[in-house]
């Protein structure tokens, strides 16, 4: 085995043969490793496992190419179905992005769009073939009250609620959830990229580096291609590439133009150089990616071992998203994130764990001017909680 290389032995046969329909050329005929997989594929594997990682728009594509009567009919059919879908849902996001972007440019309000159909169409070319289920909206944290009056007025739901204690909002979290029940849309107004704590570029200087998208003759913006990598390999990242739509994002975008010097100063500024690496030997190992030469030196051992770590989430489909998270699943999730964080990480999440929660004035209740004696009691009240629940569970 290659210092590169990774054990995917574990990793379900329906999901290799998924990332080589994905990463196989469009030619006349089909590569006899594609043959060799195929004759063992199982195909209702093969389908729950193509809409959990949201990748059936493009298997649709590659598949239906090819008259290859060991794909059954009613895999194509359901594959198509699913497309057409995912293609409606798409031109209905379209409209909907069009239509807050026009809003939100009334009242002057900086708006810059984080995925679905700009970067369905960036990066894929056309937004029938990555799918979306909501419209993330990224602006600057003092336009907040006023974006939120504006989605409210056009008809949105508040629908993400967030207890904080002395304003720790503005860091633990990064966005907000709204619903508009008529359009059956969902728009997420975002004032950081991930949750804290953590290092991140400022919204101005995303702002200087932003493009414009291709998709619509309108004033559309999206992130520029270097912080639009950090974001994705970020927000991978954090969900343990559990969806491999995201790591096929990285490798849809590895394809274009990049300033990687600048790349991997924004890696090594913010300290993320082990997530970078996680991702490019994800994107090596899984779908054959060529990597430039500038990126060699995120290809390091102890990155390697954090991509052979991920596979863990690959082995058994595993879904973050649903609640409750399998107790194996959520403890390994826990150790894994910390993993993955730098020294100067680690030190600064151990530090913001000191700092307030909800829970402490759930545990106990104190008048607003009062709250700043929750620091000086954290501790004590976290003691107290834990020794209440192991009571609870000795009874």
């Amino acid at each position: 085995m290659k210092k590169t290389d990774l054990n995917l032995e574990k990793v379900p046969h329906e999901l290799l043969f998924i990332l080589h329909v994905i990463k196989e050329e469009k030619t006349t005929a089909w590569s006899d490793q594609y043959e060799q997989l195929l004759e063992k594929v199982n195909w209702e594997a093969f389908l729950k496992l193509a809409k959990h990682h949201r990748l059936f728009p493009l298997l649709y594509q590659q598949l239906k190419q090819m008259d290859n009567s060991s794909v059954p009919d009613y895999v194509l059919r359901y594959l198509k179905a699913m497309y057409q879908q995912n293609t409606f849902q798409m031109m209905h996001l379209t409209a909907e992005m069009n239509h807050l972007n026009q809003q939100f440019l009334t009242k002057d309000i900086r708006t810059i769009f984080l995925k679905g159909p700009v970067l369905a169409q960036e990066l894929y070319g056309d937004i029938s073939l990555r799918t979306s289920c909501d419209l993330d909206i990224l602006i600057p944290l003092e336009n907040l009250g006023e974006a939120e009056a504006l989605l409210i007025q056009l008809g949105y739901e508040k629908d993400d609620y967030i207890e904080t204690i002395l304003g720790d909002w503005t860091w633990r979290h990064h966005h907000v959830t709204y619903f508009h029940r008529e359009k059956g849309v969902k728009c997420e107004l975002h004032w950081r990229l991930n949750p804290g704590p953590g290092f991140e570029p400022a919204f101005n200087d995303l702002w200087d580096r932003k493009m414009k998208s291709s998709l619509l003759n309108q004033s559309v913006y999206m992130l520029g291609n270097e912080d639009l990598f950090f974001f994705l390999v970020t927000h991978g990242a954090r969900h343990g590439w559990s969806r491999l739509r995201w790591l096929v994002d990285i490798y849809q975008l590895l394809q274009h133009d990049m300033n990687w010097s600048q790349l991997i100063h924004l890696f090594r500024k913010l300290h993320y150089n082990r997530v970078g690496g996680q991702a490019l030997f994800l994107t090596k190992n899984l779908l054959n990616t060529k990597l430039p030469q500038e990126l060699s030196g995120l290809m390091n051992n102890k990155n390697r071992v954090l991509a052979q770590d991920a596979i863990y989430y690959l082995r058994s489909m595993v879904n973050l998203h649903t609640d409750p998270v399998p107790k194996e699943v959520s403890t390994y999730h826990a150790k894994h994130m910390f993993a993955m964080m730098s020294t100067h990480q680690k030190c600064l999440y151990m530090l913001s764990c000191l700092f307030p929660f909800p829970e402490d004035a759930d545990t106990m209740p104190l008048p607003k001017p009062l709250h700043i004696l929750y620091i000086p009691l954290r501790p004590i009240l976290w003691v107290w909680r834990k020794s209440r629940k192991q009571t609870v569970l000795k009874v």
